[in-house]
């Protein structure tokens, strides 16, 4: 058996370009689908055009032709899709039914990842309005890949490093603050913060392993399991200054979503789950999971004291 060839939906983006970057890298036989919806965006067509550089296959296709859907899928052994389900930059993820029908109606497609990455929707049935939206979408497209009968692997249960490790977990910026740190609560609730060319990395070594078919796959890094306390102590221990600690209760930050917009509020709520709950690890891995860095041991992850460093 040869390694499957892969297609990746939503390559330009922001997680899909390291997904392409690492099939590739893990040599892969790899398709990019290009659609003709990027008209004039000459950064995605750029970007395109260097995965092809390195190697990889651009196929064209559009959610809105189906056969061109069904003609891309049957290229390949396995479809990843990428698509972008934040609200402050784009949020596709319904469309991604149209991929599952594509994908049944192909019939050649030994395993499906959805576009996840995040938390599992499938333990969000509590999630906060107006931010729930997210998880019950993402259980729609389960619902469709599991009536289709689709092998599927689900990858979800990391915060992304880009997001909570460079800016202390800080919302409405990326870069550490300078002065004084919202502590959320306690700030001992446990975070699991992965750097995006590793959950990439993960993602790739998947696709070919039985243990990971049908199942959830889960980050816990042990070095990468971190409460926002920890992440504060790293970053003030790097630049050797102390920040201003200010704690935030539960209920004065659910009540800063009065006056945001709808993107701010869905953050909001997101952040609650991860920093009040602890919703990426207040629960045990199951039978139906596996957890990525007991499979991969020989994954070099980063480490957060070292991520941090580029932002000191």
């Amino acid at each position: 058996m040869g390694k499957s060839k892969v297609l990746v939906v939503g390559g330009t983006g922001y997680m899909g370009r390291r997904i392409v970057n690492a099939s590739l890298a893990q040599g892969h036989t790899t398709y990019v689908l290009q659609r003709p919806e990027i008209g004039l965006d000459i950064d995605k067509l750029q970007m395109l055009l260097a995965f092809k550089k390195q190697g990889a296959h651009l196929v064209e296709g559009s959610f809105s032709d189906f056969q061109s859907l069904v003609d891309a899928v049957k290229l390949v052994d396995v479809v990843i899709c990428t698509m972008s389900g934040v609200h402050f930059r784009s949020h596709n993820i319904l469309l991604q039914l149209k991929l599952v029908e594509a994908i049944k109606q192909a019939g050649n497609i030994k395993r499906f990842f959805p576009s996840e990455f995040g938390l599992d929707p499938a333990l969000m049935g509590h999630a906060l309005e107006p931010g729930r939206v997210t998880f019950d979408e993402k259980m729609v497209v389960r619902k469709a890949i599991q009536d289709a009968k689709l092998p599927f692997t689900y990858v979800c249960g990391a915060g992304f490093a880009g997001y909570f490790a460079g800016n202390l977990s800080q919302m409405g910026t990326l870069v550490p603050p300078r002065e004084k740190v919202l502590i959320y609560g306690d700030g001992n609730s446990k975070v699991t913060i992965v750097d995006e060319d590793d959950l990439a990395t993960y993602t790739i070594k998947t696709i070919d392993d039985p243990r990971t078919l049908n199942k959830t796959l889960y980050f816990r890094p042990p070095e990468n399991v971190l409460t926002q306390k920890q992440l504060v102590d790293m970053w003030e221990n790097l630049t050797g200054k102390k920040l201003e600690h200010i704690t935030v209760s539960q209920q004065d930050f659910l009540a800063s979503m009065k006056g945001m917009d709808y993107a701010g509020q869905v953050g909001v709520g997101h952040f609650y789950h991860i920093f009040y709950e602890g919703a990426l690890t207040n629960f045990e891995i199951g039978k139906e999971g596996e957890e990525a860095s007991k499979l991969y041991p020989e994954v070099k992850y980063t480490r957060m004291n070292e991520y941090l460093k580029i932002y000191a």
